[in-house]
């Protein structure tokens, strides 16, 4: 099957709503059959409220991503400037905060649809480094950030609920 016409559009705080509900799922869908059901409806009610990403969409250090897929969402990135953790080498590094595909459309490049727009804001703003958090136990996304060119440079806790878990910290540079 031929890869869909993929289109990054820079999400708006109208956005809000679509974000909260997309990420929400995309999260479950990724990490529910691992994690008891308490832990999920935590962190879900914390991080993907409207309300939450009404914030995070007005924040100006933050960068919306949206990837659509005739005009409907099928993806989405969540870029931070001012925002390092320990490891991480760059001297204007900039956080992939998060990066979530339609699950049913894995495989059908909207993950690099996303990724080289994420690369490309970087660019624009003068960051050295791209870096990320991604959970221990997710091997399929640590493939993906190795085929994109991260290397892991440390660790740190990632509070899902009660259950603190251990992220590897990766960056790669920008410009390679």
């Amino acid at each position: 099957m031929q890869n869909p016409t993929v289109t990054i559009r820079s999400g708006t705080t109208a956005d809000a709503a679509l974000i909260a509900e997309f990420g929400a799922q995309a999260f479950t869908a990724a990490f529910a059959d691992d994690n008891s059901p308490e832990d999920m409806v935590a962190y879900l009610a914390d991080a993907f409220s409207p309300a939450k990403q009404q914030v995070e969409l007005a924040d100006p250090a933050s960068q919306f991503l949206i990837a659509e897929v005739a005009g409907a969402m099928a993806g989405y990135a969540h870029v931070k400037a001012g925002s390092t953790d320990e490891g991480v080498t760059g001297t204007h590094p900039i956080e992939l905060v998060r990066i979530y595909t339609d699950p049913v459309r894995i495989g059908q490049g909207i993950g690099k649809a996303l990724m080289t727009a994420c690369l490309g804001v970087a660019r624009q703003g003068g960051h050295d480094v791209l870096w990320l958090g991604v959970w221990e136990n997710n091997h399929r996304a640590q493939a993906f950030y190795q085929r994109w060119g991260f290397e892991k440079v440390g660790t740190h806790v990632f509070q899902l609920g009660g259950d603190p878990q251990t992220d590897w910290i990766m960056q790669r540079p920008v410009n390679r």
